[in-house]
Protein backbone atom coordinates (compact mmCIF):
# COMPACT_ATOMS: atom_id res chain seq x y z
CA UNK A 1 0.00 0.00 0.00
CA UNK A 2 1.15 3.19 -0.90
CA UNK A 3 2.23 5.70 1.84
CA UNK A 4 0.34 9.03 2.08
CA UNK A 5 3.66 10.87 0.96
CA UNK A 6 4.09 8.66 -2.52
CA UNK A 7 0.34 8.93 -3.30
CA UNK A 8 0.87 13.39 -2.68
CA UNK A 9 3.93 12.93 -5.11
CA UNK A 10 1.89 10.71 -7.65
CA UNK A 11 -1.03 13.56 -7.82
CA UNK A 12 1.69 16.32 -8.19
CA UNK A 13 3.39 14.60 -11.10
CA UNK A 14 -0.17 13.94 -12.89
CA UNK A 15 -1.37 17.55 -12.51
CA UNK A 16 2.09 18.97 -13.76
CA UNK A 17 1.26 16.18 -16.71
CA UNK A 18 -1.74 18.04 -17.41
CA UNK A 19 -0.49 20.95 -17.36
CA UNK A 20 1.94 20.12 -19.57
CA UNK A 21 -0.38 18.64 -21.97
CA UNK A 22 -2.96 21.36 -21.59
CA UNK A 23 -0.20 23.94 -22.79
CA UNK A 24 0.90 21.93 -25.68
CA UNK A 25 -3.38 21.50 -26.59
CA UNK A 26 -3.37 25.20 -26.46
CA UNK A 27 -0.86 25.86 -28.51
CA UNK A 28 -2.19 23.43 -30.93
CA UNK A 29 -5.50 24.71 -31.35
CA UNK A 30 -4.06 28.49 -31.77
CA UNK A 31 -2.11 26.79 -34.37
CA UNK A 32 -4.87 25.55 -36.11
CA UNK A 33 -7.24 28.77 -35.95
CA UNK A 34 -4.67 31.18 -37.25
CA UNK A 35 -4.20 28.11 -40.15
CA UNK A 36 -7.82 27.87 -40.62
CA UNK A 37 -8.41 31.71 -40.98
CA UNK A 38 -5.44 32.49 -42.51
CA UNK A 39 -5.39 29.76 -45.31
CA UNK A 40 -8.13 31.11 -47.89
CA UNK A 41 -6.07 34.17 -48.66
CA UNK A 42 -3.49 32.10 -50.27
CA UNK A 43 -6.09 31.21 -52.74
CA UNK A 44 -6.27 34.76 -54.26
CA UNK A 45 -2.38 35.61 -52.87
CA UNK A 46 0.51 33.94 -54.01
CA UNK A 47 2.41 33.06 -51.13
CA UNK A 48 5.83 33.98 -52.71
CA UNK A 49 3.90 37.63 -53.21
CA UNK A 50 2.32 37.71 -50.03
CA UNK A 51 5.71 37.10 -48.67
CA UNK A 52 7.89 38.90 -50.74
CA UNK A 53 5.58 42.49 -52.15
CA UNK A 54 7.06 45.25 -51.17
CA UNK A 55 3.46 47.07 -50.90
CA UNK A 56 0.99 46.58 -48.16
CA UNK A 57 -2.14 48.61 -49.06
CA UNK A 58 -5.65 46.24 -48.52
CA UNK A 59 -7.76 48.44 -48.59
CA UNK A 60 -6.39 50.46 -52.61
CA UNK A 61 -8.51 50.12 -55.68
CA UNK A 62 -5.88 47.21 -56.92
CA UNK A 63 -5.88 45.78 -52.91
CA UNK A 64 -2.12 44.11 -52.79
CA UNK A 65 -0.44 42.66 -49.83
CA UNK A 66 2.60 42.16 -49.64
CA UNK A 67 4.08 41.97 -46.08
CA UNK A 68 7.76 42.74 -46.43
CA UNK A 69 7.39 46.75 -45.54
CA UNK A 70 5.62 45.06 -42.07
CA UNK A 71 8.22 41.80 -41.63
CA UNK A 72 10.84 44.41 -42.21
CA UNK A 73 9.72 47.22 -40.01
CA UNK A 74 9.30 44.35 -37.29
CA UNK A 75 12.90 43.00 -37.40
CA UNK A 76 13.78 46.71 -37.72
CA UNK A 77 12.58 47.68 -34.09
CA UNK A 78 13.37 44.19 -32.90
CA UNK A 79 17.00 44.41 -33.92
CA UNK A 80 17.60 47.85 -32.11
CA UNK A 81 15.39 47.11 -28.93
CA UNK A 82 18.25 43.97 -29.12
CA UNK A 83 21.26 45.86 -29.42
CA UNK A 84 20.04 47.98 -26.70
CA UNK A 85 18.63 45.79 -23.98
CA UNK A 86 20.64 43.01 -24.58
CA UNK A 87 24.38 44.50 -23.41
CA UNK A 88 22.58 46.51 -20.49
CA UNK A 89 20.38 43.86 -19.10
CA UNK A 90 23.59 41.51 -19.27
CA UNK A 91 25.76 43.68 -17.53
CA UNK A 92 22.80 44.97 -15.11
CA UNK A 93 22.80 41.18 -14.43
CA UNK A 94 26.17 40.80 -13.26
CA UNK A 95 26.19 44.10 -11.47
CA UNK A 96 23.53 42.44 -9.26
CA UNK A 97 24.67 38.90 -9.03
CA UNK A 98 28.25 39.86 -8.36
CA UNK A 99 29.04 43.16 -7.18
CA UNK A 100 26.07 44.71 -5.70
CA UNK A 101 25.52 44.18 -1.98
CA UNK A 102 22.32 42.67 -0.57
CA UNK A 103 20.76 45.18 0.51
CA UNK A 104 21.41 47.07 -2.64
CA UNK A 105 20.24 44.27 -4.46
CA UNK A 106 17.13 43.77 -2.43
CA UNK A 107 16.12 47.61 -3.48
CA UNK A 108 17.02 47.35 -7.74
CA UNK A 109 15.49 43.90 -8.60
CA UNK A 110 11.95 44.59 -7.59
CA UNK A 111 11.83 47.98 -8.86
CA UNK A 112 13.23 46.67 -12.50
CA UNK A 113 11.37 43.79 -12.28
CA UNK A 114 8.08 46.64 -11.71
CA UNK A 115 8.90 47.85 -15.04
CA UNK A 116 7.70 44.49 -16.44
CA UNK A 117 4.04 45.42 -14.96
CA UNK A 118 3.84 49.03 -16.64
CA UNK A 119 0.78 48.97 -18.83
CA UNK A 120 2.48 48.37 -22.67
CA UNK A 121 0.02 51.47 -23.64
CA UNK A 122 1.75 53.75 -20.81
CA UNK A 123 4.78 52.70 -22.55
CA UNK A 124 3.55 53.71 -25.98
CA UNK A 125 1.81 56.69 -24.02
CA UNK A 126 5.52 57.58 -22.95
CA UNK A 127 7.04 57.37 -25.95
CA UNK A 128 4.29 59.32 -28.48
CA UNK A 129 4.40 62.39 -25.92
CA UNK A 130 8.06 62.17 -24.44
CA UNK A 131 10.26 60.39 -26.15
CA UNK A 132 9.40 61.00 -29.54
CA UNK A 133 10.41 64.85 -29.00
CA UNK A 134 13.25 63.67 -27.30
CA UNK A 135 15.18 61.61 -30.23
CA UNK A 136 14.09 64.46 -32.64
CA UNK A 137 15.79 67.27 -30.80
CA UNK A 138 18.61 65.41 -30.68
CA UNK A 139 19.23 63.77 -33.78
CA UNK A 140 17.13 66.43 -35.95
CA UNK A 141 15.38 63.58 -37.83
CA UNK A 142 12.69 64.46 -39.93
CA UNK A 143 9.95 61.49 -38.97
CA UNK A 144 8.87 62.23 -35.49
CA UNK A 145 7.88 58.73 -34.85
CA UNK A 146 10.42 56.29 -36.25
CA UNK A 147 11.70 53.03 -35.82
CA UNK A 148 14.55 54.22 -33.17
CA UNK A 149 11.57 55.54 -30.83
CA UNK A 150 9.94 52.11 -31.12
CA UNK A 151 13.30 50.49 -30.32
CA UNK A 152 14.11 52.49 -27.52
CA UNK A 153 10.49 51.72 -25.98
CA UNK A 154 10.62 47.99 -26.50
CA UNK A 155 14.12 48.00 -25.03
CA UNK A 156 12.81 49.24 -21.83
CA UNK A 157 9.97 46.81 -22.16
CA UNK A 158 11.87 43.81 -22.70
CA UNK A 159 14.81 44.96 -20.17
CA UNK A 160 13.22 43.10 -16.82
CA UNK A 161 12.60 40.30 -18.66
CA UNK A 162 16.00 39.83 -19.59
CA UNK A 163 17.50 41.51 -15.97
CA UNK A 164 15.94 38.43 -14.05
CA UNK A 165 16.38 35.77 -15.80
CA UNK A 166 20.28 36.19 -17.02
CA UNK A 167 20.40 37.51 -12.80
CA UNK A 168 18.86 34.26 -12.22
CA UNK A 169 21.04 31.94 -14.04
CA UNK A 170 24.48 34.03 -13.10
CA UNK A 171 23.52 33.45 -8.95
CA UNK A 172 23.30 29.67 -10.00
CA UNK A 173 27.17 29.43 -11.05
CA UNK A 174 28.66 27.64 -8.27
CA UNK A 175 31.18 28.93 -5.62
CA UNK A 176 33.33 26.52 -6.47
CA UNK A 177 34.40 27.82 -10.01
CA UNK A 178 34.57 31.59 -9.09
CA UNK A 179 37.15 29.97 -6.07
CA UNK A 180 38.89 28.00 -8.45
CA UNK A 181 39.74 31.20 -11.08
CA UNK A 182 40.19 33.24 -7.91
CA UNK A 183 43.15 30.50 -6.80
CA UNK A 184 44.69 30.27 -10.23
CA UNK A 185 45.18 34.19 -10.01
CA UNK A 186 42.11 35.69 -11.89
CA UNK A 187 40.72 39.60 -10.72
CA UNK A 188 37.05 39.72 -10.51
CA UNK A 189 36.80 41.28 -14.06
CA UNK A 190 38.24 38.06 -15.18
CA UNK A 191 36.22 35.87 -13.54
CA UNK A 192 33.12 37.29 -14.58
CA UNK A 193 33.90 37.37 -17.57
CA UNK A 194 35.69 33.86 -18.72
CA UNK A 195 34.18 31.61 -16.03
CA UNK A 196 30.91 32.88 -14.37
CA UNK A 197 29.48 34.04 -17.94
CA UNK A 198 30.28 31.01 -19.77
CA UNK A 199 29.17 28.71 -17.75
CA UNK A 200 25.71 30.86 -17.06
CA UNK A 201 25.34 31.42 -20.64
CA UNK A 202 22.23 29.04 -21.51
CA UNK A 203 20.55 30.62 -18.86
CA UNK A 204 21.40 34.52 -20.18
CA UNK A 205 20.36 33.04 -23.85
CA UNK A 206 16.68 31.38 -22.78
CA UNK A 207 16.42 35.83 -21.23
CA UNK A 208 17.57 37.02 -24.48
CA UNK A 209 15.49 34.68 -26.10
CA UNK A 210 11.95 35.45 -24.53
CA UNK A 211 13.12 39.20 -24.48
CA UNK A 212 13.00 38.87 -28.17
CA UNK A 213 9.88 36.98 -28.43
CA UNK A 214 8.38 40.14 -25.97
CA UNK A 215 9.73 42.57 -28.75
CA UNK A 216 8.18 40.86 -31.93
CA UNK A 217 4.89 40.15 -30.18
CA UNK A 218 4.52 43.48 -28.81
CA UNK A 219 1.68 45.52 -30.53
CA UNK A 220 0.44 48.75 -28.42
CA UNK A 221 3.41 50.52 -27.77
CA UNK A 222 5.15 50.17 -31.19
CA UNK A 223 1.80 51.15 -32.42
CA UNK A 224 2.02 54.11 -30.98
CA UNK A 225 5.42 54.96 -31.11
CA UNK A 226 6.42 54.27 -34.96
CA UNK A 227 4.16 56.04 -37.60
CA UNK A 228 2.35 53.12 -39.16
CA UNK A 229 3.71 53.59 -43.08
CA UNK A 230 4.09 50.26 -44.19
CA UNK A 231 7.36 50.77 -46.11
CA UNK A 232 10.76 48.49 -46.58
CA UNK A 233 13.36 50.76 -44.93
CA UNK A 234 16.74 49.76 -42.73
CA UNK A 235 16.64 53.67 -41.40
CA UNK A 236 15.94 53.70 -37.47
CA UNK A 237 14.65 57.45 -38.34
CA UNK A 238 11.93 56.45 -40.73
CA UNK A 239 8.75 55.59 -39.99
CA UNK A 240 7.74 51.90 -40.00
CA UNK A 241 4.90 49.46 -39.27
CA UNK A 242 4.72 46.16 -37.76
CA UNK A 243 3.17 43.19 -38.28
CA UNK A 244 1.63 43.61 -34.64
CA UNK A 245 0.52 46.94 -35.43
CA UNK A 246 -1.16 46.11 -38.93
CA UNK A 247 -3.36 43.64 -37.24
CA UNK A 248 -4.34 45.64 -34.59
CA UNK A 249 -5.25 48.62 -36.59
CA UNK A 250 -6.85 46.89 -39.17
CA UNK A 251 -8.65 43.75 -37.79
CA UNK A 252 -11.42 46.03 -36.23
CA UNK A 253 -12.52 47.81 -39.75
CA UNK A 254 -12.20 44.44 -41.98
CA UNK A 255 -15.00 42.94 -43.57
CA UNK A 256 -15.57 39.47 -41.92
CA UNK A 257 -14.76 36.42 -44.61
CA UNK A 258 -12.79 38.89 -47.22
CA UNK A 259 -9.62 38.45 -48.15
CA UNK A 260 -8.15 41.36 -45.95
CA UNK A 261 -9.60 39.45 -43.41
CA UNK A 262 -7.63 35.91 -44.25
CA UNK A 263 -4.62 37.77 -44.89
CA UNK A 264 -4.27 39.43 -41.17
CA UNK A 265 -4.66 35.94 -40.16
CA UNK A 266 -1.94 34.65 -42.40
CA UNK A 267 0.10 37.61 -40.92
CA UNK A 268 -0.40 36.15 -37.29
CA UNK A 269 0.69 32.75 -38.81
CA UNK A 270 4.22 34.46 -39.91
CA UNK A 271 4.29 35.79 -36.40
CA UNK A 272 3.47 32.32 -34.97
CA UNK A 273 6.41 30.72 -37.33
CA UNK A 274 8.24 33.15 -36.07
CA UNK A 275 8.29 32.27 -32.45
CA UNK A 276 8.31 29.25 -33.14
CA UNK A 277 11.76 29.45 -35.03
CA UNK A 278 13.20 31.48 -32.13
CA UNK A 279 12.47 28.89 -29.73
CA UNK A 280 13.94 26.02 -31.83
CA UNK A 281 17.04 27.43 -32.01
CA UNK A 282 17.13 28.65 -28.29
CA UNK A 283 16.24 24.96 -27.39
CA UNK A 284 19.22 23.42 -30.04
CA UNK A 285 21.99 26.29 -28.14
CA UNK A 286 20.93 25.12 -24.83
CA UNK A 287 20.88 21.24 -25.58
CA UNK A 288 23.91 21.86 -27.49
CA UNK A 289 25.24 24.23 -24.10
CA UNK A 290 24.16 21.40 -21.90
CA UNK A 291 26.35 18.80 -23.47
CA UNK A 292 29.66 20.71 -24.34
CA UNK A 293 29.53 21.25 -20.32
CA UNK A 294 29.04 17.69 -19.58
CA UNK A 295 32.26 17.05 -21.47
Amino acid sequence: MRSPKRLGEKIIERLLLLSALVSILLVALIFLFLFREGLPAFAEIPLLSFLTGETWQPVAEEPKYGILPLLSGTMLVTIGAVGVAVPLGISTALYLSEVAGSREKEILKPFIELLAGVPSVVYGFVALTVLATAVQTLFGNTFRLNALNGSLVLAVMILPTIVSIAEDALSAVPMEYKEAAWALGASRWETLRRVVLPAASSGVFIGVILGIGRAVGETMAVLMATGNSPVVTADFFRSIETMTAAIAIEMGEVVYGSVHYSALFAIGLVLFAITFVINLAADAFVERSVRRFKR
